[in-house]
């Protein structure tokens, strides 16, 4: 393998063949691999054709010597009830591409959006009444699935790849479908775009500034969500007393910054609008969100994995490995630890590689802070004011001494010495979904 390696999704279309010429011609002088990502969705009665095309264009770059390899996944499946073609083929293809990338050991990969695309996908998004998020379209680079996802075309016009292909005669597959009214995207690119570029010739230009200023506008709600759920939010829920003293703009942005925290995709609007609603009113209310339970209860919005069946066996004791940050999945419970780095109050990093989760058993004991007496479970939580279904989670030990209590925390008995290379733990459930690249 060379000493570095980018990747270009590659499907043999103009956009993609101008991009993967263009990269080739950079990587050659500076010495950096090329890995061609094709994608056969098995849609088309020509895709096996497409594959074909590309692997034959491919391979007479690599016999002239340029430096590129060619590899190819195709899907299977189709879409689930309920969600669109095209939305499940952008996802599956996003999910192959970043395959292939790590199986190879590459780590960027280049997409060829460029001005127009940036612009048609603005409007998608306005027709669909998308927020900030939506029309902030198409990101230029973005991490996502271990992978650096680059769109360097981002700002070219259209008419700027047209030229490049003409002037390095790069013969590319036309794809029928394109004509195909029925997709969003070919109705805006057939009946909407020649009729909206001839009454504002600048329309595509407009359009894709109004998608960086969204962008900018995004990012600064980003971060005030972050500020924010930093000052009213903690392991055991969202502080609805602080939430509510915000304007009404602020708590949607901070509740849809949580809710993604927990639910691991982004929140339903209608749940968003939903508890706006009704989450200010007093006393305990639930409200079910996929496979995970949110509940106002002691003034904290909080979430809980669905619980077991009365007839559900009892989660028996199950020895995990802590050691690295992240998430982990426990066996036989409905949930996940997420470890953090912490500078104190943490459990010592040597500690968590042998660590037993135990279901709790009656009699067990914690302590909350240093110089505070051990009490039972029962009091602390509700000392605590953690509610009943939030204390289905196991209970965590090292060497057969008690570390760890969902919603209590990490044992003062327990902590880490000053200085001392420390985690902090939190138990939660699994998230629903897992972060996808933007069309």
């Amino acid at each position: 393998m060379a000493a570095a390696c980018v990747g270009v999704a590659y499907s043999g279309g103009r956009d993609s063949t101008a991009l993967l010429h263009a990269t080739l011609v950079a990587a050659e002088a500076a010495g950096v691999e090329v890995l061609a990502l094709h994608v056969h969705h098995g849609l088309h009665a020509a895709a096996d054709d497409w594959l074909a095309h590309c692997r034959a264009r491919c391979a007479r770059w690599a016999r002239a010597g340029r430096p590129i390899r060619f590899d190819a996944e195709r899907l299977d499946g189709g879409p689930m009830p309920g969600t669109s073609l095209e939305a499940w083929a952008r996802d599956e293809r996003y999910r192959a591409l970043a395959a292939m990338a790590q199986r190879h050991g590459c780590r960027i990969v280049l997409l060829a959006h460029h001005r127009r695309d940036q612009a048609e996908t603005l409007l998608l998004q306005a027709l669909r009444g998308a927020g900030v998020a939506g029309l902030s379209a198409m990101p230029r680079r973005r991490e996502a699935d271990g992978i650096a996802w680059h769109r360097p075309w981002l700002e070219q016009p259209s008419q700027a790849i047209d030229a490049y292909v003409r002037r390095h005669r790069l013969g590319h597959i036309e794809d029928g479908s394109n004509a195909d009214a029925r997709h969003a995207r070919n109705r805006l690119r057939l009946a909407v775009w020649p009729a909206l570029t001839a009454a504002f010739p600048d329309a595509e230009g407009a359009l894709a500034a109004s998608a960086s200023w969204a962008q900018e506008a995004r990012d600064c709600l980003d971060e005030l969500a972050q500020s924010d759920l930093r000052a009213a939010s903690d392991a055991r829920g969202l502080v609805l007393a602080t939430w509510q003293a915000w304007s009404a703009g602020r708590r949607s942005n901070a509740l849809r910054a949580w809710l993604a925290q927990v639910l691991g995709v982004p929140a339903p609007t209608s749940l968003v609008q939903r508890l706006m609603r009704e989450l200010p009113g007093s006393g305990s209310a639930q409200w079910p969100a996929g496979d995970i339970t949110l509940r106002r209860y002691r003034g904290r919005l909080a979430c809980r994995a669905a619980g077991r069946a009365a007839d559900a066996p009892q989660p028996g004791r199950v020895e995990v490995n802590l050691a690295r940050p992240g998430r982990h999945a426990v066996p036989g419970w409905a949930g996940c630890l997420s470890v953090r780095q912490a500078l104190a109050g943490g459990l010592a990093v040597q500690r968590l590689a042998r660590v037993e989760a135990r279901p709790r058993q009656g009699g067990e004991r914690f302590q909350v802070g240093a110089g505070r007496p051990a009490r039972s479970l029962k009091k602390q939580y509700q000392s605590a004011g953690i509610d009943v279904p939030a204390r289905d989670g196991p209970l965590l030990y090292c060497e057969g001494q008690l570390v760890y209590v969902p919603g209590l925390g990490i044992d003062a008995r327990a902590q880490a010495a000053p200085g001392e290379p420390q985690c902090l733990l939190e138990w939660g459930p699994e998230p629903a979904g897992r972060d996808t690249p933007d069309r």
